[in-house]
């Protein structure tokens, strides 16, 4: 791959000598146009979503940019989720990640109207009496083991602290249903900064299983299924970068495969990329 920048020296020393270095330039064009390659590749999901990852780049202009094609918020934080009501994105627009987190915070998100996802299963009576069960709902998915995508070991879910067994998953959903969820979100993140057009097909069979099997153990309704982010890009030239369309049908593929013959064709889907939605689309200039 022959990485070629997307604004030349000349342009630069002219922007600098406006605006004194060091600062960051952010090529417009090719986040529009990347936002809308990875719109086009999950265009087959009617309830498809990116919740961009806002601690990938938390910069409330570039925010607004991917909220104008329709993108939500992944925040672990409530900086971030201060950000984003700030900007706008409340409510389902907001998806909350977080580890080892304050009762504040699940408040913060409750009255947002955000959607709460619990990577532990003891955080559902800390939940119910901080803030209340909401109506929607998700649980973080661990597979635990070694995640593997033919000979190569994409990283080593087991030693992970973070998310759900299988036996806690239906435990979790069975719980929450009798507290008055209605409707439930799968999520799970296996892998960081993948430079393959495997990985999202590959956690997306396993998400697809999953799904089908927790309906029919926990008769829940499941809305969504977030294969959270992990598509990376590349950083040597030795690599060539994700092919967005490529991976979409790959995952359209599972789908048709796994979740319309179990009657669940109508589930969304939903991503949380971070660094494959701007990183290759800005520059810091000193």
């Amino acid at each position: 791959m022959t990485k070629i920048p997307f604004v030349s020296k000349e342009k630069v020393e002219e922007i600098a000598a406006k605006y004194p270095t060091p600062f960051h330039l952010y090529d417009e064009k090719g986040i529009r146009k990347n936002v809308e390659n990875l719109k086009k590749a999950f265009s087959w999901n009617k309830g498809y979503k990116e919740y961009f990852a806002v601690k990938a780049t938390p910069n409330p202009f570039l925010i607004n940019i991917l909220r104008e094609y329709g993108c939500g918020c992944d925040c672990s934080s409530k900086t971030e989720l201060m950000m984003a009501k700030t900007i706008g994105a409340v409510g389902d627009d907001i998806m909350f990640s977080s580890n080892d987190t304050p009762l504040d915070e699940f408040r913060y998100c409750n009255k947002l109207g955000g959607i709460i996802n619990l990577d532990d299963i003891t955080h559902i009576d800390f939940l119910d009496e901080v803030a209340g069960i909401p109506e929607t709902i998700c649980c973080r998915y661990n597979p635990g083991g070694v995640f593997k995508m033919g000979t190569d070991i994409m990283d080593n879910p087991g030693d992970a602290k973070y998310g759900m067994t299988k036996e806690q998953m239906i435990e979790a959903f069975k719980r929450l249903k009798t507290m008055g969820a209605k409707y439930f979100g799968i999520h799970s993140f296996l892998a960081s900064n993948t430079v393959s057009n495997e990985y999202y097909p590959t956690l997306a069979g396993i998400l697809f299983e999953l799904a089908v099997e927790l309906k029919e153990k926990t008769g829940v309704e499941i809305k969504f299924i977030n294969l959270s982010g992990g598509v990376g890009i590349p950083y040597t030239e030795d690599k060539e970068p994700n092919d967005i369309a490529v991976i979409g049908e790959g995952v359209h593929k599972k789908f048709d495969e796994i979740m319309v013959p179990a009657g669940m064709g109508d589930v969304a889907i939903f991503t949380e990329l971070g660094r494959f939605m701007l990183a290759p689309y800005g520059g810091l200039v000193t």
